[in-house]
């Protein structure tokens, strides 16, 4: 399984932008998708995660109303509404065999830098 996150880029505060992570190796359905976030010089954070088989969602705090997690049958979305400075991160998608909180398969970081 791999995991390829793209869609970062330089926005300006209230854009909105759209990740994706494209799962090869096997169905996105079957795993729970988590997106991350790490801000520079700081530890990486939990934005949200869709379940597997349900594809129930549930947030951090910090993006609730702003960010929707949605996914197809092999690529996953973080939908970012009103975005602000403190947003500007290293945005990472991963995904979890059993959805108890271990996270399998990491793809690399996108960077998301929302300028003021």
């Amino acid at each position: 399984v791999q995991l390829q996150a793209s869609g970062g880029g330089l926005v300006q505060a209230g854009d909105s932008l759209e990740l994706s992570c494209a799962m090869s190796g096997g169905p996105l359905s079957s795993y729970t998708l988590g997106w991350f976030r790490q801000v520079a010089g700081k530890g990486r954070e939990l934005v949200g995660r869709s379940r597997r088989i349900t594809g129930s969602t549930d947030y951090a705090d910090f993006v609730k109303g702003r960010f929707t997690i949605s996914r197809s049958s092999a690529t996953g979305f973080l939908h970012m509404n009103s975005l602000e400075p403190e947003d500007t991160a290293v945005y990472y998608c991963a995904a979890s065999v059993f959805g108890n909180g271990n996270w399998d398969y990491w793809g690399k970081g996108t960077l998301v830098t929302v300028s003021s």
